[in-house]
């Protein structure tokens, strides 16, 4: 697998620190740190009442794209490659259906 350059810089500062952990105990971390950010949004937004005042700080997002980055190193996925599948699904739905969503509503 080649590495972009935003994945080989997490692998990269996981090794220096001596943060290998298992697969899951990531993956557990990434739940984790999705939930700080819908956290942010909840409190900030007072449960939805005040969407106008949503704020997520950009902290909250490094954290999941780095929780993200370990995991898909951890399953050898290059998080490009797994980008472009991901988009060229959502324009195929969107051809086909005129709606990128999985299911029906």
């Amino acid at each position: 697998m080649e590495l972009g350059a935003h994945q080989e810089k997490v692998e990269e500062f996981m090794a220096r620190h001596d943060m290998d952990s298992e697969l899951e105990f990531r993956i557990l971390d990434l739940v984790s740190e999705v939930g700080e950010v819908a956290k942010d949004v909840t409190k900030s937004s007072d449960y939805g009442l005040s969407p106008e005042e949503m704020e997520v700080k950009k902290d909250e997002i490094g954290d999941v794209m780095f929780s993200l980055l370990a995991v898909a190193n951890g399953f050898d996925i290059s998080v490009e490659d797994a980008l472009e599948a991901a988009m060229e699904k959502y324009e195929r739905r969107i051809e086909e259906r005129g709606d990128p969503g999985s299911g029906s509503r």
